[in-house]
Protein backbone atom coordinates (compact mmCIF):
# COMPACT_ATOMS: atom_id res chain seq x y z
CA UNK A 1 0.00 0.00 0.00
CA UNK A 2 1.31 3.44 -0.96
CA UNK A 3 2.44 5.70 1.86
CA UNK A 4 2.40 9.42 1.16
CA UNK A 5 3.72 12.15 3.46
CA UNK A 6 2.89 15.79 2.84
CA UNK A 7 5.20 18.33 4.43
CA UNK A 8 3.17 21.53 4.66
CA UNK A 9 4.52 25.00 5.41
CA UNK A 10 3.66 26.53 8.77
CA UNK A 11 -0.06 27.35 8.84
CA UNK A 12 -2.93 27.21 11.28
CA UNK A 13 -4.76 24.41 9.45
CA UNK A 14 -4.54 22.53 6.13
CA UNK A 15 -8.13 23.14 5.01
CA UNK A 16 -7.70 26.65 3.61
CA UNK A 17 -10.98 27.94 5.10
CA UNK A 18 -9.96 28.86 8.63
CA UNK A 19 -8.80 32.38 7.82
CA UNK A 20 -10.60 35.46 6.56
CA UNK A 21 -9.67 34.78 2.93
CA UNK A 22 -10.28 31.32 1.50
CA UNK A 23 -7.19 29.76 -0.08
CA UNK A 24 -8.71 27.86 -2.98
CA UNK A 25 -5.52 25.93 -3.69
CA UNK A 26 -5.53 24.57 -0.14
CA UNK A 27 -9.24 23.85 -0.23
CA UNK A 28 -8.92 21.89 -3.46
CA UNK A 29 -5.86 20.00 -2.24
CA UNK A 30 -7.58 19.08 1.04
CA UNK A 31 -10.46 17.59 -0.96
CA UNK A 32 -7.98 15.70 -3.14
CA UNK A 33 -6.26 14.27 -0.06
CA UNK A 34 -9.61 13.13 1.35
CA UNK A 35 -10.35 11.44 -1.96
CA UNK A 36 -6.93 9.78 -1.95
CA UNK A 37 -7.57 8.36 1.51
CA UNK A 38 -10.95 7.05 0.38
CA UNK A 39 -9.11 5.09 -2.33
CA UNK A 40 -6.98 3.29 0.25
CA UNK A 41 -3.79 5.36 0.23
CA UNK A 42 -2.08 6.11 3.55
CA UNK A 43 -1.61 9.86 3.69
CA UNK A 44 0.03 11.86 6.49
CA UNK A 45 0.18 15.65 6.59
CA UNK A 46 2.84 17.35 8.68
CA UNK A 47 2.86 21.05 9.57
CA UNK A 48 6.19 22.86 9.90
CA UNK A 49 4.79 25.11 12.60
CA UNK A 50 3.42 22.24 14.68
CA UNK A 51 5.76 19.31 13.91
CA UNK A 52 9.21 20.80 13.12
CA UNK A 53 11.03 17.73 14.44
CA UNK A 54 9.60 15.56 11.65
CA UNK A 55 11.02 17.98 9.07
CA UNK A 56 14.43 17.95 10.72
CA UNK A 57 14.52 14.16 10.90
CA UNK A 58 13.83 13.62 7.21
CA UNK A 59 17.11 14.01 5.24
CA UNK A 60 15.41 14.97 1.97
CA UNK A 61 13.21 17.61 3.56
CA UNK A 62 16.03 18.94 5.72
CA UNK A 63 18.21 19.33 2.63
CA UNK A 64 15.40 21.07 0.74
CA UNK A 65 14.84 23.56 3.54
CA UNK A 66 18.57 24.27 3.83
CA UNK A 67 18.78 24.93 0.10
CA UNK A 68 15.52 26.76 -0.58
CA UNK A 69 14.00 27.67 2.77
CA UNK A 70 10.22 27.76 3.16
CA UNK A 71 9.80 28.08 -0.63
CA UNK A 72 10.50 24.35 -0.87
CA UNK A 73 7.22 23.61 0.89
CA UNK A 74 4.87 21.93 0.43
CA UNK A 75 6.87 18.82 -0.37
CA UNK A 76 5.40 15.42 -1.21
CA UNK A 77 7.24 12.19 -0.37
CA UNK A 78 5.79 8.91 -1.68
CA UNK A 79 7.22 5.64 -0.39
CA UNK A 80 10.38 7.48 0.60
CA UNK A 81 10.83 9.22 -2.77
CA UNK A 82 10.50 13.00 -3.12
CA UNK A 83 7.89 13.62 -5.82
CA UNK A 84 7.35 17.37 -5.76
CA UNK A 85 8.18 20.52 -3.84
CA UNK A 86 7.09 24.13 -3.74
CA UNK A 87 3.54 23.47 -4.96
CA UNK A 88 0.42 21.43 -4.34
CA UNK A 89 0.03 18.73 -7.03
CA UNK A 90 -3.19 17.94 -8.85
CA UNK A 91 -5.46 15.02 -8.09
CA UNK A 92 -4.27 13.27 -11.24
CA UNK A 93 -0.67 13.49 -10.05
CA UNK A 94 -1.57 12.21 -6.60
CA UNK A 95 -3.48 9.30 -8.12
CA UNK A 96 -0.58 8.42 -10.41
CA UNK A 97 1.94 8.48 -7.56
CA UNK A 98 -0.36 6.34 -5.44
CA UNK A 99 -0.91 3.86 -8.26
CA UNK A 100 -4.63 4.57 -8.47
CA UNK A 101 -6.15 4.24 -11.93
CA UNK A 102 -8.49 7.05 -12.88
CA UNK A 103 -10.82 7.15 -15.85
CA UNK A 104 -10.89 10.44 -17.66
CA UNK A 105 -13.99 12.28 -16.49
CA UNK A 106 -15.29 15.82 -16.44
CA UNK A 107 -17.62 15.03 -13.55
CA UNK A 108 -15.41 16.16 -10.70
CA UNK A 109 -16.52 16.72 -7.11
CA UNK A 110 -16.73 20.42 -7.91
CA UNK A 111 -18.98 19.82 -10.92
CA UNK A 112 -21.17 17.52 -8.82
CA UNK A 113 -21.76 20.33 -6.32
CA UNK A 114 -22.65 22.77 -9.12
CA UNK A 115 -25.21 20.26 -10.40
CA UNK A 116 -26.59 19.86 -6.86
CA UNK A 117 -26.87 23.63 -6.46
CA UNK A 118 -28.83 23.81 -9.71
CA UNK A 119 -31.12 21.01 -8.56
CA UNK A 120 -31.71 22.84 -5.27
CA UNK A 121 -32.81 25.95 -7.16
CA UNK A 122 -35.06 23.93 -9.47
CA UNK A 123 -36.73 22.18 -6.53
CA UNK A 124 -37.00 25.29 -4.31
CA UNK A 125 -35.06 23.50 -1.55
CA UNK A 126 -33.40 26.06 0.72
CA UNK A 127 -31.66 23.51 3.02
CA UNK A 128 -30.31 21.71 -0.06
CA UNK A 129 -28.89 24.93 -1.46
CA UNK A 130 -27.20 25.86 1.83
CA UNK A 131 -25.71 22.37 2.23
CA UNK A 132 -24.30 22.18 -1.30
CA UNK A 133 -23.14 25.79 -1.26
CA UNK A 134 -21.04 25.00 1.81
CA UNK A 135 -19.63 21.86 0.20
CA UNK A 136 -18.82 23.69 -3.04
CA UNK A 137 -17.08 26.45 -1.13
CA UNK A 138 -14.94 23.92 0.75
CA UNK A 139 -14.00 22.36 -2.60
CA UNK A 140 -12.84 25.74 -3.88
CA UNK A 141 -15.66 26.37 -6.36
CA UNK A 142 -15.65 30.10 -7.22
CA UNK A 143 -18.75 32.15 -6.41
CA UNK A 144 -18.97 33.13 -10.09
CA UNK A 145 -19.40 29.47 -11.09
CA UNK A 146 -22.06 28.94 -8.43
CA UNK A 147 -23.91 32.02 -9.67
CA UNK A 148 -23.85 30.64 -13.22
CA UNK A 149 -25.27 27.34 -11.97
CA UNK A 150 -28.06 29.20 -10.15
CA UNK A 151 -28.90 31.34 -13.18
CA UNK A 152 -28.92 28.36 -15.55
CA UNK A 153 -31.13 26.34 -13.19
CA UNK A 154 -33.56 29.24 -12.93
CA UNK A 155 -33.72 29.53 -16.73
CA UNK A 156 -34.47 25.82 -17.05
CA UNK A 157 -37.01 26.06 -14.24
CA UNK A 158 -38.85 28.96 -15.86
CA UNK A 159 -38.89 27.46 -19.38
CA UNK A 160 -41.92 25.13 -18.97
CA UNK A 161 -43.88 27.82 -17.11
CA UNK A 162 -43.28 30.26 -19.96
CA UNK A 163 -44.16 27.61 -22.52
CA UNK A 164 -47.53 26.74 -20.98
CA UNK A 165 -48.31 30.43 -20.49
CA UNK A 166 -47.59 31.11 -24.16
CA UNK A 167 -49.78 28.13 -25.08
CA UNK A 168 -52.62 29.54 -23.00
CA UNK A 169 -52.35 32.96 -24.61
CA UNK A 170 -52.18 31.48 -28.12
CA UNK A 171 -55.22 29.34 -27.41
CA UNK A 172 -57.25 32.18 -25.92
CA UNK A 173 -56.30 34.63 -28.67
CA UNK A 174 -58.09 32.42 -31.20
CA UNK A 175 -61.41 33.24 -29.53
CA UNK A 176 -63.04 36.53 -28.69
CA UNK A 177 -62.85 37.40 -24.95
CA UNK A 178 -66.53 36.66 -24.18
CA UNK A 179 -66.36 33.22 -25.80
CA UNK A 180 -63.14 32.40 -23.96
CA UNK A 181 -64.70 33.36 -20.62
CA UNK A 182 -67.83 31.31 -21.31
CA UNK A 183 -65.84 28.25 -22.33
CA UNK A 184 -63.58 28.54 -19.28
CA UNK A 185 -66.55 28.90 -16.90
CA UNK A 186 -68.38 25.93 -18.38
CA UNK A 187 -65.27 23.79 -18.27
CA UNK A 188 -64.60 24.56 -14.62
CA UNK A 189 -68.17 23.71 -13.69
CA UNK A 190 -68.56 20.40 -15.52
CA UNK A 191 -65.18 18.91 -16.43
CA UNK A 192 -62.45 17.47 -14.26
CA UNK A 193 -59.69 19.96 -13.57
CA UNK A 194 -55.92 19.58 -13.73
CA UNK A 195 -55.20 20.95 -10.25
CA UNK A 196 -58.63 21.51 -8.75
CA UNK A 197 -61.33 19.12 -7.49
CA UNK A 198 -63.84 18.01 -10.11
CA UNK A 199 -67.11 16.11 -9.89
CA UNK A 200 -67.29 12.71 -8.25
CA UNK A 201 -66.88 10.90 -11.58
CA UNK A 202 -63.53 12.63 -12.07
CA UNK A 203 -61.95 10.77 -9.18
CA UNK A 204 -61.14 7.78 -11.39
CA UNK A 205 -59.64 9.95 -14.15
CA UNK A 206 -55.95 10.77 -14.34
CA UNK A 207 -54.97 14.18 -13.03
CA UNK A 208 -51.88 16.35 -13.25
CA UNK A 209 -51.75 17.07 -9.51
Amino acid sequence: MTTMTIFDPAMCCPTGVCGVDVDQALVTFAADVDWLKSQGAQVTRLNLGQQPQAFAENPQIRQLLQAQGDKALPAIVVDGELKSSGRYPSRDELARWAGIAREASLFTDQVAELVAIGAAIASNCEPCFRFHYDKARKLGVPDADMRRAVELAQQVKEAPAKAVLNLAYRTLDKKDPLTAIAVTTAASASASACCAPGPATAAAESKCC
